[in-house]
């Protein structure tokens, strides 16, 4: 099975039946797979990590997706909304502390019309015009996509989740396809945004099927951001007695879209870190090259719980920056104060 990760490190594409061998025989091949994903990164990124300061600005939410924590039906759910001010005020924080990009993440929460995350996105960018602003605002029309990027917003997460219908509308209800989120995805792209998509590992009914056309699709959509995490489930959903996701797959699947995407921005997840308090580590040594720590205020971290037992103190929290940069160091990296854009062909930032 090396000759097909070869293929994968020589810049070579995998068919479906290739990828599914790999990933049947992951434990087999994974040391091999970490080396040469680690080796890819380091050709393209160095020992830069870059590191995102997340604000989560709201848990409120419209949409009642059965694996969240945020779903609107949680009637348990503790709900807040940051205001402008306080999201000013983590941003302020941020910058002191190093931080060059902000990633404002968010239920999709019908408070934040255009005109106010308009307001929110100039007023950050004319503050701080050297720091990228990344948005993670859930499904909107293009339009609102335009009038974002317009006001000077760079990058905008949004996770497919699963590009199988099926599978998808076993996580979602029925208002929610894949369709529309794919059409989001592909304005996005079309706007000129720095584009992030992803999915759960591990997820309620998903077969190594569904992810291997979920590595096919982020191969032909070319994103400049992947989010990868193991499925954690939250005891307020219908999920709540599933089994959560596997780390080791999750890692190999990390380093697999290292392989298919080289230059891709690829974070190791809260989520990782909340199964394996190592796993941040392992996730640097195996191709991802993005961290991102809370600096959301310490009274609404723990309300904004997307699954049960998320990591919101230590290395997940902001403050403790210094404590990350010297962990990072200690296996060969550096945390560097950059912006941290995805890097072109021919290593010119967007």
């Amino acid at each position: 099975m090396k000759e097909l990760v070869d293929k994968l490190y020589n810049n070579n594409n995998l068919n479906k039946d290739e990828l599914l061998l790999l990933i049947e025989n992951y434990k087999e091949i994974s040391n091999y797979v970490f080396e040469k994903a680690n080796d890819t990164r380091n050709k393209i990124y160095q020992k830069d990590i870059y590191i995102r300061g997340l604000i989560e600005v709201s848990n409120y939410c419209k949409n009642d997706c059965l694996y969240c924590g945020i779903r609107k039906s949680n009637k348990n759910a503790s709900r807040y909304r940051l205001s402008e001010s306080e999201i000013y005020e983590c941003c302020d924080i941020g910058y002191n502390l190093g931080f060059r990009t902000f990633v404002l993440q968010s239920g999709e929460d019908p408070y934040f019309t255009d005109e106010i995350l308009v307001k929110i996105i100039k007023n950050i960018h004319n503050k701080y015009p050297d720091c990228a602003i990344t948005l993670s605002f859930g499904e909107r029309s293009k339009e609102s996509y335009q009038k974002l990027y317009d006001a000077k917003a760079n990058r905008y997460l949004l996770r497919h989740e699963s590009i199988n219908d099926k599978h998808y509308s076993k996580l979602h209800p029925k208002e929610l396809t894949i369709e529309n989120r794919k059409q989001c995805l592909y304005d996005l792209k079309e706007i000129g945004f720095q584009t992030g998509a992803g999915f759960m590992v591990g997820s309620p009914f998903q077969t190594i099927e569904n992810i291997v056309e979920d590595l096919l699709f982020l191969k032909e959509l070319n994103p400049e951001m992947v989010g990868i995490g193991p499925f954690i489930p939250h005891l307020d959903t219908p999920f709540k007695d599933s089994k959560a996701g596997d780390i080791e797959l999750t890692l190999f699947l990390l380093a697999i879209v290292r392989l298919l995407l080289p230059r891709v921005l690829l974070p190791a997840t809260t989520a990782l870190s909340t199964l394996d308090v190592n796993a941040k580590d392992k996730g640097i040594l195996i191709g991802c090259n993005v961290i991102m720590p809370n600096l959301s205020p310490s009274s609404v971290r723990d309300k904004y719980m997307l699954y049960n037992n998320k990591l919101s103190c230590e290395l997940e929290a902001a403050e403790n920056l210094k404590q990350l940069v010297n962990q990072m160091e200690s296996i060969g990296y550096k945390v560097v104060v950059d912006r941290g854009d995805y890097k072109e062909e021919d290593n010119v930032s967007i």
